[in-house]
């Protein structure tokens, strides 16, 4: 249940949040409006999921454990998979057994809006549990039709989903919509013991009127995945997961007069048995990996103009409960609540000629039963000022953040390949950047340059001479980065490239600790490139492009240099507008190189897909 310390709080928020005013009518504007910065939305291994989109986007990289649709680490700026969070609406999606599963949502993509990506101010406003960014959705508007897709592909691969939706308009005004799906894929694998068998089945349903929508998000999955060394690290071992989760969320969104507010509640549950050798069999004893995780969320966001200064304001309470483990069992709790609240007082004034500046600076609040608790500052300065060419933004961003380790981290035993440590406790995160981005008509460039202190990160770490004994610790670690954008469009071509350098100082604590599985494997050079051409009618080439110089990792077999790709070539036959069939390819040059040290990576993967829309 939600502990009472901080539920009084944020239903005093919700309170407070005004009502819908007598304004204009207009229909509620998403919450985020991001353009697509990676060209290949459809794997060529299995159905599309929400991370899909994330493969080789400028800013986040996906650490894929063999299909990236199977289990990745999403982490951003040097962070580690616990320092990104997942927001639908107005609630963040937590994971409380690992951080592994943070990413898993089991809904279909078309559900949602293009991911936004959240760092710097707007992390530490909106964040819940995740210290350095926060990829974000809103829902996707529904209309009425459907689609039917099916592919085959190399390795026996096949796979095939169908979404049905329909909307009404209502006699008082407003739309009601109703959309369901479902989608199977299964196949062997690029290697010996990579299988999957997947499903998932997801439901919306949407009420919109002029000043308020409401969304009901309804999701389940079943994954089984198998893959060597999987999270190990040791090749020869045939690894297994599967998971079997289900996700609730109920979001209103309504206007007011200066103003628009979300309010969210979500429920999650999962299922994980996870197995290092497949050819064994274990079940409910130690060792066996079984564990059973709940959470309940609650949460608010919104913006209000009062005066000359406009609030921004998000909170959420989440409680989570460790159901039951056969190896988490070494903490000292199985459930905890906790909560944030983030305020921010804005300014905003536009000057003549059209340059404009912004200041917002606030606190966050982060709360916890089983923890100490934090307040922590968050401060926003920016100017637009239009040029010929287009319009220029300079911001300069500080924020501080804190999370909790997840179960896995507390409550595993001290010893072994995955040791717990039941002493660790909040980890903080201090970020400071300055950046520039000039947008025209047809283009945007953008730069930015950032330093971020962690303090008592969580992180796997070991000795070089015992690789493979590794325990959760808390480490210092300070980060100095840098990231450019740029996009261009033309009629039949579009580009979006970037580039991200990275650098890490570690301070261990302990003599005896002197190597990182997770903190310390990042792309020091980073280098993206997607491209949509177009270059005859009903023709489409989509192509997405990365290399990366890796930190070196005595654990890595393979080179620390690697050239990611994937490619598809649609058609669209004019006779018939609503069919397209796709050739496409994942990891077209066949690269070997080991997202993480000691994990083969998948190989070459093609398929031929066919949908039809009506």
């Amino acid at each position: 249940m939600i502990d009472c310390f901080a539920l009084p709080l944020l239903l005093q928020v919700i309170a407070a949040a005004p009502v819908p005013g007598d304004e204009e009518a207009k229909v509620l504007a998403p919450i985020s409006v991001t353009a697509q910065r990676v060209a290949n939305h459809q794997p060529a291994s299995t159905f599309a999921s929400p991370v899909t989109a994330l493969r080789f986007d400028p800013q986040i990289n996906l650490q894929a454990r063999g299909l990236p649709e199977a289990q990745a680490d999403i982490t951003v700026r040097g962070g580690l998979f616990e320092n990104t969070g997942f927001r639908l609406g107005a609630v963040t999606i937590t994971d409380p057994q690992t951080g592994h599963y943070a990413a898993e949502i089991p809904i279909d993509p078309a559900m949602l809006s293009a991911p936004e990506l959240l760092t710097d101010f707007s992390n530490g406003l909106n964040a819940f549990n995740a210290s350095v960014a926060t990829v974000r959705y809103d829902f996707a508007p529904i209309r009425s039709g459907g689609s039917a897709s099916g592919g085959i592909g190399t390795d026996s691969l096949r796979h095939g989903s169908m979404r049905l939706a329909h909307r009404e308009r209502l006699s008082g005004g407003g739309t009601l919509g109703a959309a369901i799906s479902a989608a199977a894929s299964s196949g062997d694998g690029t290697v010996p013991f990579g299988d999957h068998d997947f499903s998932r089945f997801s439901g919306h349903l949407q009420w919109l009127t002029d000043e308020r929508e409401t969304h009901l998000l309804l999701g389940f999955h079943d994954k089984f995945a198998g893959w060597p060394g999987m999270y190990t690290g040791i090749a020869s071992l045939p690894e297994t997961d599967r998971t079997r989760l289900g996700l609730a969320v109920l979001d209103h969104g309504w206007r007011t007069t200066g103003g628009q507010w979300r309010i969210g509640a979500a429920y999650r549950w999962l299922e994980n048995d996870y197995d290092f050798d497949r050819r064994t069999v274990e079940t409910g004893v130690p060792g066996a990996f079984e564990h059973e995780t709940h959470n309940a969320s609650l949460a608010v966001s919104g913006t209000q103009r009062t005066g000359r200064l406009e609030w921004h304001v998000s909170g959420q309470i989440t409680a989570d409960r460790l159901v039951r483990s056969t190896d988490l069992t070494e903490g000292r709790f199985n459930s905890r609540t906790f909560g944030s609240l983030g305020v921010a007082p804005g300014w905003k004034r536009t000057f003549a000629g059209g340059s404009r500046i912004e200041l917002r600076a606030g606190l966050r609040a982060d709360l916890s039963n089983r923890d100490e608790n934090a307040l922590a500052p968050m401060f926003m300065l920016a100017l637009e000022h239009p040029v010929s060419s287009g319009l220029d933004r300079f911001h300069l961003e500080y924020a501080r953040t804190s999370q909790l380790p997840g179960y896995t981290a507390l409550n595993s035993r001290p010893s072994g390949l995955f040791g717990g440590n039941p002493d660790l406790g909040r980890e903080y995160a201090g970020t400071l950047s300055a950046g520039w981005t000039r947008e025209s008509a047809d283009w945007t460039l953008g730069a930015t340059l950032f330093g971020r202190q962690d303090e008592d990160l969580v992180d796997w770490t070991y000795r070089s001479g015992a690789p493979f004994v590794r325990q959760a610790n808390a480490v210092d670690i300070d980060v100095i980065g840098f990231e450019g954008l740029f996009s261009w469009s033309s009629e039949r071509l579009k580009l979006v490239g970037g580039y991200a350098w990275l650098h890490k100082d570690a301070d261990y604590g302990d003599a005896e600790v002197d190597a990182s599985y997770y903190a310390l494997n990042f792309a020091r050079h980073r280098l993206t490139l997607a491209l949509i051409f177009q270059p005859i009618a009903n023709w489409e080439l989509r192509l997405d492009n990365e290399y990366r110089l890796q930190e070196e990792n005595p654990l890595r077999s393979s080179s620390d240099a690697a050239y990611l790709a994937s490619a598809s070539l649609g058609w669209q036959p004019a006779p018939y507008p609503g069919l397209r069939i796709q050739l496409i390819a994942d990891n077209l040059s066949d690269s070997g190189f080991q997202e993480f040290p000691g994990t083969p990576p998948m190989g070459r993967q093609l398929s031929l897909a066919v949908a039809l829309d009506w």
